[in-house]
């Protein structure tokens, strides 16, 4: 055995020790705290459907907030409360269900919070038996996460304005894609609130505010609207995906922080100014966001409050001030998404309601001009066969054709390297004491022969980004989450689930995750070697030794 085939079996057997190594000591824990923490939230019973709204049986959600500083939204941080069931959160206040194609849940008339929302066309597993995903849920419950719209008044003002303990009087019990639901406040002091809701068959609810003013004196008022997630979830932690707070102010770039980096921000708040955008929380294929009116400009705001026990994250917008006269009224118009986070369903939000680089929601990174141009590819793909792990195949064989130009002309310079190993070993023997002169007569031959040493690295370099792309949009994007190939392979987001160390399921015996090697990684690992063996081999040691 040779010292290169040494070297190989060498790179070969810790690439192995590193891979199971990291399975074993990070990421099978790391998944089985997530496992255990979506048990703990999926474990619950399904949200119900409230039918008639009941008078509440005491127990309220957060607590009214703080009459705020200049400029600031409210703090949705509740006080302490017992912890109970999602269910037993849900009963204590009187609701009006949400029904559509693609969503389930109600709304809370104590605040008209947007709290209980569920998705109707995603599961927890492949199974379809398995509970759906349970996206929003009310304060009170194990993990509070919903979207509020209101109003503050100037500092100082003492008008009486729906909080999070407001009652609203609603018009129906039932929230439909057909049917929009009317919901009413008078403050008795002269202002007089109507809210209607709609939402379309997928995922955007549309909330107009119309507010009356029939007192006698001018009233002045900060439009807002929130989402808030008391506790911080589990997440997965990998560098090429956001998990977190996000979100467009204006004319900034797209703002992604990660829940510990927003415990590092200055008193835990990050403030930008501008027109238009969103602001938002999202995971790896859900998201919840608000959407202010994209003319009107607003603070947004992202905070942490560590004080409040568990920790709220919290993404805001306060609008301009808004000033009625007596007798007059304003009507303004905020949007809340609470679904999935589709790349067809985003662009159409995007285009359809004007909002400012709304398709940033989906974490494309920092090649967006190559990774999302990739996914409408592989779409395209597809829809044309119907898998999308035929058409992860075509697009791979598509991209390794576009290549071959360059990857032709590297074989042609590696073959010209060959050629001239024999002269270039010779100028060595001549002066094998002068570096400087070695370096001039072997510039003199690639100058004769028009090489270009470098030139074996190139398809390389410029390959890597455009396949990081494609690796990016098959980790993030939620239209292959669950999507199956062929035979055993259900779930093209999950890892192979056959095992060499079971014989691939013909012993009965499951091995730990660090040693679940299955099928395709060891056809990849052959498939790769064989490429290896097939291209020449470089002849320079140098690059021999990278390759």
């Amino acid at each position: 055995m040779n010292d290169n085939n040494k070297n190989l079996y060498l790179a070969i057997a810790l690439s192995v020790l590193v891979i199971v190594g990291w399975n074993y000591f990070y990421g099978w824990p790391q998944m089985q705290k997530a496992r255990q923490a979506q048990s703990q939230i999926q474990g619950q019973s399904q949200a119900q459907t409230p039918g008639n709204p009941v008078p509440s049986a005491g127990i309220t959600g957060a607590a009214s907030p703080d009459a705020p500083a200049a400029g600031t939204a409210p703090n949705a941080a509740a006080t302490p409360q017992m912890v109970r069931t999602r269910e037993d959160a849900l009963a204590q206040n009187p609701r009006v269900s949400i029904d559509t194609r693609s969503l389930s849940g109600s709304i809370n008339l104590k605040g008209a919070r947007i709290d209980d929302v569920a998705l109707k066309n995603y599961r927890l597993t492949t199974d379809p038996k398995s509970p759906i995903i349970e996206l929003l849920s009310p304060s009170g419950s194990p993990n509070p996460y919903y979207a509020e719209i209101g109003f503050v008044g100037q500092p100082g003002a003492t008008l009486a304005l729906p909080t999070s303990d407001t009652l609203w009087t609603a018009d129906g019990n039932r929230l439909t894609s057909e049917k929009p639901l009317n919901l009413t406040y008078d403050n008795g002091q002269g202002l007089r609130f109507t809210r209607q809701v709609s939402v379309d068959d997928q995922y955007m609810f549309s909330v107009k505010d119309t507010v009356e003013n029939t007192g006698p004196a001018a009233v002045t008022l900060f439009p807002y609207t929130l989402v808030s997630r008391h506790g911080k979830p589990e997440v997965s932690n990998y560098a090429v995906l956001h998990e977190g707070l996000i979100g467009v102010v204006g004319d900034s770039r797209v703002q992604e922080i990660k829940y510990d980096a927003m415990e590092k921000e200055t008193s835990g708040t990050r403030t930008l100014d501008g027109v238009g955008g969103w602001l938002g929380i999202t995971d790896k294929y859900w998201a919840a966001a608000v959407i202010p009116d994209q003319n009107v400009g607003f603070k947004g705001r992202f905070s942490v409050d560590g004080a409040a026990q568990p920790k709220t994250y919290q993404t805001d917008a306060l609008a301009d001030a808004r000033t009625i006269a007596p007798g007059a009224n304003i009507d303004l118009t905020t949007r809340v998404f609470t679904g999935a986070k589709e790349n067809n369903t985003i662009d159409k939000y995007q285009s359809e309601y004007g909002i400012k680089n709304f398709d940033l929601m989906i974490d494309w990174g920092w090649f967006y001009f190559i990774t999302k141009p990739l996914f409408k590819v592989l779409d395209f793909f597809y829809k044309l066969t119907g898998n999308f792990g035929v058409a992860i195949l075509i697009v791979t064989v598509l991209i390794k054709g576009l290549f071959f130009p360059l990857a032709n002309r590297s074989y042609l310079s590696m073959a010209k390297m060959k050629n001239v190993q024999p002269q270039l070993a010779a100028i060595k023997e001549r002066f094998p004491d002068d570096k400087q002169k070695q370096q001039e007569a072997t510039m003199e031959i690639y100058k004769r022969d028009k090489i270009n040493p470098v030139a074996g690295c190139l398809p390389m370099v410029v390959q890597i980004p455009v396949f990081f792309a494609l690796y990016k949009v098959i980790f993030i994007t939620i239209e292959m989450r669950q999507a199956p190939f062929f035979g055993w392979i259900k779930d093209l987001s999950s890892p192979d689930p056959t095992s060499l160390f079971n014989l691939f399921g013909l012993i009965p015996w499951t091995p730990p995750h660090a040693l679940m090697i299955g099928v395709w990684p060891l056809i990849m690992g052959v498939s790769m070697f064989l490429q290896m063996k097939m291209n020449p081999e470089p002849p320079d040691p140098v690059q021999k030794t990278m390759f």
